[in-house]
């Protein structure tokens, strides 16, 4: 990412790798990775349904998508400011590019109804690309637009941003049924708000002091730390390769413990149930609809859904009699 230098600037002098934004990096993969295993967990039935989307984990999923915009921000400013290195730029470019694009074809093949078409690697590629228009103004200019992105869909949302050439603007009416979609606005936020705080560490000679900072040439800092070392300096790898491996870890496991799926089903079946009825009426026919399923050995496919209840008779007869049962209790 490099041209010459715009008048009136010079290039600061290069303060080489800074180990405090690679270990930064790597806790935010650390946390991402912790994420996922809890939508691991959920999806093969070991945590209540709606875990990873709600709650805490909601907080903490947004909080680490965050922290990855911010630091591309940061990045930008360490390889592009003051000196814009267009080589540097467009090879990093092309690799974000083709794994979102490995993202978008795995996940195709995977869940074809939900895949992921704008996710958080397509946001970085995207945001990356956009960024550069800010990385030469001042950093108050950056950190007003970035809030502005992220105040945007409070105000501007419309059906006009519906069709799937748009809706990745995060300005549509309706989300996108998908496993991971970081749209647009407001995550083009962060990382302008990455490039203000860059530009004013580097002009300020922070990130010169945090260069200094070498934890590494410790030996006890360098044990401790080489693993965090490694996944930093390999972010795009280990983003591609954590999740295939907690899936096979999660599945490993639930062949040897399989997950008992009777408190997550009558969870589900209770939330859906109340929207209508009473809850007594709804803790029995759940209750009823359980012990029914777990004696025909469906109770897992159903919670997988591998099976529609809807498409099988046995299932139906069940749920008329145990409403009935239920219907008759009062």
């Amino acid at each position: 990412m490099t041209t010459e230098p715009a008048a009136g600037l010079s290039a600061p002098p290069k303060t080489g790798r800074v180990e405090a934004i690679d270990l930064a990096r790597a806790l935010a993969l650390l946390a991402m990775a912790h994420y996922h295993l809890i939508w691991d967990l959920e999806t093969f039935g070991y945590l209540d349904p709606g875990t990873a989307g709600s709650g805490w984990p909601k907080f903490y999923a947004r909080s680490i998508a965050s922290s990855f915009l911010f630091l591309v921000g940061v990045s930008l400013v360490l390889a592009h400011w003051p000196v814009f290195k267009p080589d540097k730029f467009l090879r990093r470019l092309a690799t974000v590019v083709g794994a979102a694009l490995l993202v978008s074809l795995g996940t195709y093949v995977a869940f074809p109804d939900a895949f992921v078409y704008y996710g958080i690697l397509h946001s970085i590629a995207v945001s990356s690309v956009v960024a550069l228009l800010f990385l030469r103004l001042p950093a108050p200019i950056a950190f007003v637009a970035g809030a502005a992105a992220v105040a945007l869909p409070f105000y501007v949302v419309s059906p006009a941003f519906d069709p799937p050439w748009l809706i990745w603007t995060g300005l549509s009416e309706r989300l996108p049924r998908s496993l991971d979609f970081v749209p647009f606005f407001p995550w083009f936020g962060p990382v302008l708000f990455g490039i203000a705080a860059g530009r004013l560490a580097k002009s300020s000679g922070l990130i010169a002091r945090m260069a200094q900072w070498k934890p590494g040439e410790n030996q006890k800092w360098k044990t401790a730390l080489r693993p965090l070392d490694f996944i930093g300096r390999h972010s795009l790898a280990f983003y591609l390769l954590h999740q295939p491996v907690l899936i096979a870890l999660v599945w490993s496991l639930s062949q040897i413990m399989p997950p008992d799926r009777t408190e997550a089903y009558l969870s589900s079946c209770r939330q859906g149930c109340l929207a209508n009825q009473e809850a007594a009426m709804c803790e029995r026919f759940c209750s009823c609809t359980a012990e029914r399923l777990a004696e025909t050995g469906k109770l897992d496919a159903v919670q997988t859904g591998r099976l529609d209840p809807a498409s099988d008779p046995q299932i139906m007869e069940m749920a008329r009699m145990c409403t009935a049962s239920a219907m008759g209790d009062d």
